[in-house]
């Protein structure tokens, strides 16, 4: 038996289902291009890395540089870490001696000046003042104690003191006549030292040798002031001062007086020396040959400058017929339907020629002439300023009756002056063309 197909029977549902069918079978062969959880982790694994080993440095970073900040300043009045000198301070001040803490070179100078016989202890360990300053500031106090002194230092106070190197004894005995080495007795041994050069000058004494003409402390003495170089800061220092004599040291050298002035130098104390000028930086030859060549310029302008003789008037050969120019300016703005720009131009020779009329200056403001016109003619001001100025033409019709207006306005104006003859329209030229 043969089967015929139903005509009445749609075979569109029928045909949607296999292609549907056929799209979720390629579906399931094809890859899905999702990434996993495990792709993703393995293309951001890079980054997780390198982000993981910044975060390491940074705290590896800040471990180094807070353990190299952890001592505070060095010999500091108020720092009580082992390098500070916080434990000698106290002491003096429990022993009555008023300890001042200069933070800056111009507060130094002023506790030096306003105290009464004062000791200066001064550490310039990054050696931020410059000569001038130094001997500035050794000018003021009577005594002054001074550790671990360096090049700059030493030149401009005491040249006769230079540098002994590392001390190798394994004691330091005062050996010396100054009265706070001898209370000492011993000092911690080690550190820098200081050499005296001319041994037989009777103004330096050298205490606690190392042998070889070095000492850990030399005192100078300069014009009735007492100059104490310590060469090792580990006598004022928390972690040492209880070791050996250096408490005794140091106390018996800063406890002389009532007053001690704690300067220690920062780089805001450094002198402001800004950039050398332009000038400083030229060789000396510039500018003499910068005048020469001035002046030869000068000269070759004199030489070979031409004047220029009176302005000859040149007629152009070209002549344009004043109606030509007003055609093409009228077909410019018909084209580009530039109603308002044209509508103003015939308001401005309108205004121009009404001032005129109205004997108003050249000068005077549309609202005068407004004003004058309406005065004149009686009629209302609004009107007359709605023809003169305000009306806008949105269409060529609108355009050629304020343009109407305007030719009646001025019409009217010249019949309402006595001695004036009326004319609908400005004079055209004598020849009817213009020359340009």
């Amino acid at each position: 038996m043969t089967m015929t197909a139903d005509p009445a029977i749609d075979p569109t549902p029928t045909r949607r289902a296999q292609r549907l069918a056929e799209r979720e079978q390629s579906a399931r062969l094809t890859p899905s291009s999702t990434p996993t959880v495990r792709t993703a982790g393995r293309r951001a694994l890079f980054w997780v890395l390198a982000g993981a080993g910044a975060v390491i440095l940074s705290i590896v970073a800040s471990l180094i540089v807070g353990g190299s900040t952890a001592g505070g300043v060095p010999l500091a009045a108020s720092n009580p870490a082992p390098a500070g000198s916080r434990a000698l301070v106290e002491v003096l001040r429990q022993q009555g001696v008023n300890v001042t803490v200069a933070d800056t070179f111009d507060d130094a100078i002023t506790a030096l000046s306003t105290s009464t016989d004062p000791t200066l202890f001064f550490a310039d360990e990054n050696g931020y003042l410059s000569a001038a300053q130094i001997t500035q500031l050794l000018r003021l106090p009577s005594r002054a104690v001074v550790s671990e002194p360096d090049f700059t230092f030493l030149d401009a106070v005491a040249p006769g003191v230079g540098f002994g190197g590392v001390s190798t004894a394994d004691a330091l005995s005062a050996d010396c006549s100054v009265p706070a080495a001898i209370r000492a007795g011993t000092l911690s041994p080690g550190g820098t030292t200081l050499r005296i050069v001319d041994e037989s000058s009777p103004d330096m004494t050298g205490c606690f040798p190392s042998g070889d003409g070095a000492f850990s402390m030399v005192e100078v003495a300069r014009g009735g002031q007492s100059l104490t170089l310590v060469a090792q800061p580990a006598v004022f220092r928390n972690d040492e001062i209880g070791t050996f004599g250096n408490a005794a040291l140091a106390l018996n050298l800063l406890g002389v007086s009532d007053t001690v002035v704690w300067y220690l130098p920062t780089l805001a104390d450094v002198p402001r020396t800004g950039p050398p000028s332009l000038g400083a930086l030229t060789p000396g030859w510039v500018t003499p040959v910068l005048l020469l060549l001035m002046l030869t310029a000068f000269s070759a302008f004199v030489w070979r400058g031409r004047r220029f003789g009176p302005l000859v008037a040149e007629n152009l050969p070209v002549t344009v017929r004043a109606n030509e120019t007003m055609e093409g300016r009228a077909r410019l703005y018909s084209r580009n339907s530039a109603r308002l720009r044209a509508i103003d131009a015939l308001r401005i020779g309108a205004l121009s020629r009404l001032a005129t009329r109205l004997g108003l200056p050249r000068t005077a403001h549309h609202s005068e002439i407004t004003l004058a016109v309406a005065a004149l003619t009686g009629q209302p001001v609004a009107e007359v300023r709605a023809i003169l100025i305000d009306d806008v033409p949105h269409s060529d019709s609108d355009l050629v009756r304020l343009s109407d207006h305007l030719a009646d306005l001025e019409t009217l104006v010249g019949r309402m002056l006595p001695g004036t003859t009326p004319s609908s329209s400005p004079p055209a030229p004598p020849h009817g063309r213009i020359d340009i």
